[in-house]
């Protein structure tokens, strides 16, 4: 029996995750050990862990690392928490792998405290490219930490090879997105209009917009501008998820709660919807509107076309049912208009919707078949 931890911090990446901890859980040879930490225990955030428990799954430690702000100093704090509260619970119970998902801040602390205890890390989404984030070299270092690497496409695998990772230790799998989408039995139009309050025949859209965190103080005016935008679209309803707990979502949040109290009977903003819930709305939605890589992975997979504003996600491979505008008034206006007449189609470019079958078959392997040295060599792409 190998022990086998995955770390979730946040809602939307359960939501990705979900699949994979089914899958490990399933396996008779593996122990899962589902360790929940950072907004999943905020109440700020929606206190998600409750949808962790809704779906019936055992939560083997719960770790808190939110500061009571997110500015930078508090990133930097929730980091820190990271490295201390898992570096205690990895020298009490050491797993024989730990699965981190992405890019998040507090990751890199996960992880630092994993590599102190020689704990062999698999990473996921590593290679990818989102210019606007400080997520970008976050992603990179966690790749140059991890022993296993699992993409969403070859390209993405290509570059993580390139960051002189071993080619036989990096897989492209596709997307656990995907796979949600093609195997979750979503909930139907009709039933998701009354569950989140859509109006019956109104056209609508997902909004879910996060900072640009690597630009200085542009949170709370671009999100003025988005909401300006949703203002004028007076025939669309616009579903709006609050922002993560990134540097500067307090601000995008502030904005967002000023205009869900204004009067503006098409903007309804809700914390979080959880995985079935979101997938279901953007199913029907006429469009997602924002800078969240769900606009990027999952929309194009239900065929729902994406505006995608400003930098955050600059650099990922993205479908052609995405139309990416600048975070000013006019270009996202502009680009809602011309989302609103695009055919619908569903595009597959992260993967065949088997994504969790094949990281567990490549766990088992290494874990009961394979050597794990963690003296990595450096491979020099190309040569």
């Amino acid at each position: 029996m190998k022990k086998v931890a995955i770390v979730t911090s946040t809602r939307a990446e359960y939501g990705i995750l979900t699949p994979l901890i089914r899958a490990i859980e399933k396996e008779s040879d593996l122990e899962l050990e589902l360790i929940v930490t950072g907004t999943h225990l905020s109440e700020k955030y929606g206190n998600t862990i409750s949808f962790i428990e809704e779906d019936g799954f055992l939560v083997s430690h719960k770790i808190s690392i939110m500061p009571k702000g997110n500015s930078p100093c508090d990133v930097s704090e929730m980091m820190a928490n990271a490295l201390k509260g898992f570096a205690y619970c990895f020298a009490d119970e050491r797993p024989d792998m730990l699965i981190i998902l992405g890019d998040r801040t507090e990751m890199l602390g996960v992880a630092a405290a994993a590599m102190n205890e020689r704990i062999p890390i698999a990473h996921i989404h590593g290679g990818e490219v989102t210019q606007g984030a400080v997520d970008d070299c976050i992603r990179h270092a966690l790749t140059k930490m991890s022993f296993l690497h699992f993409t969403s496409t070859e390209t993405y695998r290509k570059r993580v090879i390139q960051l002189g990772e071993s080619p036989d230790r990096v897989f492209n799998v596709g997307a656990l997105g995907t796979e949600n989408i093609l195997h979750e039995n979503l909930i139907i139009e009709r039933e998701i209009r009354n569950l989140l309050k859509i109006p019956a025949g109104m056209k609508y859209a997902v909004v879910t917009y996060h900072p640009v965190t690597l630009e200085a103080f542009t949170a709370a005016e671009q999100t003025e501008i988005l909401c300006r935008v949703m203002q004028k679209e007076k025939e669309l309803f616009f579903l709006v998820t609050m922002a993560n707990s990134d540097a500067g979502a307090d601000d995008v949040n502030q904005v967002l709660a000023k205009y869900g109290a204004c009067q503006n009977s098409n903007i309804k903003i809700v914390s979080n919807l959880g995985m079935k819930k979101y997938l279901s709305a953007v199913k029907y939605a006429s469009l997602v509107l924002g800078n969240s890589s769900s606009g990027i992975i999952e929309a194009p997979v239900l065929g729902t076309p994406t505006v995608n504003i400003g930098d955050r996600q600059k650099g990922r491979e993205m479908a052609e049912t995405v139309i990416t505008c600048e975070p000013v008034y006019e270009s996202i206006l502009q680009a809602v208009r011309r989302a609103m007449k695009m055919r619908h189609k569903p595009v597959y470019m992260y993967g065949d919707g088997n994504t969790s079958g094949k990281i567990v078959a490549i766990l088992k392997r290494y874990l009961f078949d394979e050597t794990i040295n963690l003296k990595k060599g450096f491979y020099d792409y190309g040569e």
